[in-house]
């Protein structure tokens, strides 16, 4: 396969020694300032001067802005290891845990066929995931929310499958997507409003939200006009690319679906969950769906039903159902919710809106929920390890403290109830303060070696490893978002205080592919990954899956030690990043280090040639 690389150009010999004589100067006042941290250091001086006339953190051989002009010459800075080639284009979309044809091998009953089924270790592609050609960087918020280049997500089905609801239009050379929706055909924003009337949307009330169904994820655009993060979901099935149409806009999307297993939240985690026409089946297998709402719905939080079977009244002919079944299927989810002491306090038309009850421990029907509840230690306890997902039950999960949570944006900073109420081992509030006050000082770091950061040049950001999110909640910003992950096999389940927060986030085991489609984050932040993976699956591995989910042009900020970081970049000179080792900010005599990379701008050959 051909494929197109970026170069940063020739450059001459005068500003060649002069970044060298910079680049010296710098290393030479780096170590200075940590000297003069103890106190008996000199040069004050002369250390300010040189750091207001060069920033000492530049890098000469890294380029983070978007520029995709073509160039056959090779970078001399580049490590020249073993090379990893590049795939097939057929594989420009491949999400390896969700392949269509590895899917049609599993039951279609309860959805199982469209739940995670990874590939066995002798089936996983050892090769780079190629950028479909034409491809280019997307808008910058908020025009993203509103267009998405066609060559990104080349697929038009949708622009005709879902036309009358006015979900996503092609208009030349880019997809336009007018806020429509199959329940909201005024447009997400209006249909946001009918709910704002019932739901506090505006006071920082409500800030976590969970989209089931999402479609192409309008209703978590338009909510971050009300500075509420949605997390969207929505299986990878014959409505093609619809959360890759969602990352492409700068929305925060998985590929998932409720079917036999826990979704990959902890307890008590979202105020409100959303279904617009998600075509669920909220009453069947015991109401086992609606209990797994519970389960992450926090207490006093919000449950929204849009579409069948409300209003059944109305559309029972044009669902082709018969007026029994239809009011059968709304009366069992009543009494559902009824039993999860969820009030209902809105119905109108189309949409009807429950609301958990604080204390559910107060339950008039607490008879009948002890019966009905779940055997567990640990409700945020979802995921087994070696690869195998806990199943969901048709039982309700035990009811949590209701510590009222401060609104956003002061929870953001305030102390996590999980933590004040001793429910996180070994994480204090004075251990909550520093890390705060740490990742302020690591972030600050971040801005001066890559000035993009914090611009809306990087909209999606991942964090591999986010600990207790205070790498997202220093990068705070409506210019951005931060997919918060814990990893499965993480000492600490810091996934609740995550949310609790106000950030949102999701459990995942780094030996597997993430459930998203390839180039959808911008910037990805991992913080000691690597060390905590050793001896569990292959470097090479995780790195292939960065690289995989990493749009071209993004950027990768790492922190290990530096025999990990140093395996690292040999392995990343191979695919085609560009990387750069930097000292720790307390020092060179620190033995953590920082590697900074970006990956190059390239693209697929066409479908004809051979890789």
């Amino acid at each position: 396969m051909r494929v197109s690389r970026m170069n940063p150009g020739d450059r001459g010999t005068r500003s060649t020694m002069k970044i060298v004589i910079v680049m010296g100067l710098c290393c030479f006042f780096y170590i200075l300032g940590a000297w003069q941290k103890s106190g008996t250091g000199r040069g004050d001086s002369i250390a300010l001067r040189v750091t207001k006339e060069t920033d000492c953190t530049i890098l000469p051989n890294l380029h983070f802005e978007t520029h995709h002009s073509i160039s056959r010459g090779a970078n001399p800075l580049i490590m020249t290891n073993k090379v990893i080639e590049p795939c097939h284009i057929r594989y420009s979309d491949y999400t390896p845990c969700q392949d269509q044809n590895r899917a049609m091998k599993f039951p279609r009953e309860n959805m199982t066929y469209r739940e995670r089924h990874c590939p066995a270790e002798n089936e996983k592609l050892h090769c780079l995931i190629p950028a479909p050609k034409g491809y280019v960087s997307p808008f910058p918020w908020p025009k993203s929310r509103d267009y998405v280049p066609y060559a990104n997500a080349p697929y038009k089905s949708l622009t005709i499958e879902k036309a009358v609801q006015n979900w996503i239009q092609f208009q030349g050379d880019v997809f336009k997507f007018p806020g429509g929706g199959t329940m909201f055909p005024n447009g997400a924003s209006a249909y946001i409003d009918e709910l704002a009337a019932i739901i506090p949307l505006a006071d920082g009330t409500i800030r976590t939200a969970l989209d089931t169904g999402c479609g192409v994820a309008s209703f978590g655009a338009y909510l971050m006009d009300r500075n509420v993060l949605t997390m969207s979901f929505a299986p990878r099935d014959s409505h093609e690319a619809q959360v890759q149409f969602a990352l492409e806009r700068g929305v925060p999307a998985v590929i998932g679906v409720l079917g036999t297993i826990k979704l990959p939240y902890p307890s008590r985690s979202f105020d409100m969950v959303h279904c617009s026409r998600c075509l669920i089946p909220w009453g069947s297998n015991g109401g086992m769906y609606m209990m797994e709402v519970d389960r992450v719905l926090r207490p006093g939080g919000y449950w929204v039903l849009s579409g069948p079977p409300i209003n059944w009244g109305k559309y029972y002919q044009t669902w082709k159902r018969s007026k029994q079944d239809a009011q059968e299927d709304q009366r069992g989810i009543e009494n559902i919710a009824e039993m999860l002491c969820w009030n209902k306090i809105y119905e109108k038309e189309d949409t009807a809106i429950w609301q958990k009850k604080a204390n559910t421990h107060s339950c008039y029907r607490k008879t009948a929920r002890d019966s009905m509840m779940c055997k567990v230690q640990d409700a945020d306890d979802v995921w087994y390890i070696l690869y195998l997902y806990k199943k969901m039950e048709s039982c309700i999960t035990p009811p949590g403290d209701a510590t009222q949570l401060k609104k956003f944006p002061d929870r953001l900073f305030a102390i996590p109830p999980r933590i004040l109420e001793g429910q996180a081992p070994d994480v204090t509030e004075e251990v909550f303060e520093e890390d705060n006050k740490l990742w302020k000082k690591y972030v600050k770091t971040y801005m001066r070696v890559n000035k993009l950061i914090g611009s809306s040049r990087y909209r999606n950001i991942m964090d591999m490893n986010a600990g207790l999110g205070s790498f997202a909640a220093a990068l705070d910003s409506p210019k951005s978002w931060v997919m918060n992950v814990v990893p499965t096999i993480s000492e600490r389940n810091t996934l609740g205080i995550i949310y609790e927060r106000g950030l949102i986030g999701i459990y995942h085991d780094w030996c597997e592919a993430f459930s998203t489609y390839p180039r959808t984050y911008d910037l990805i932040h991992a913080s000691g990954i690597f060390s905590l993976y050793q001896n569990k699956c292959d470097v090479e591995d995780i790195l292939l899956e960065m690289d995989r989910i990493l749009r071209p042009e993004g950027a990768v900020i790492l922190r290990d030690s530096v025999d990990v970081l140093n395996k690292v970049r040999s392995i990343v000179s191979g695919m085609r990043w560009k990387s750069k080792l930097l000292d720790h900010e307390d020092g060179p005599q620190v033995p953590e280090k920082v590697l900074i990379a970006v990956k190059e701008y390239w693209v697929g050959a066409d479908e004809g040639n051979s890789s």
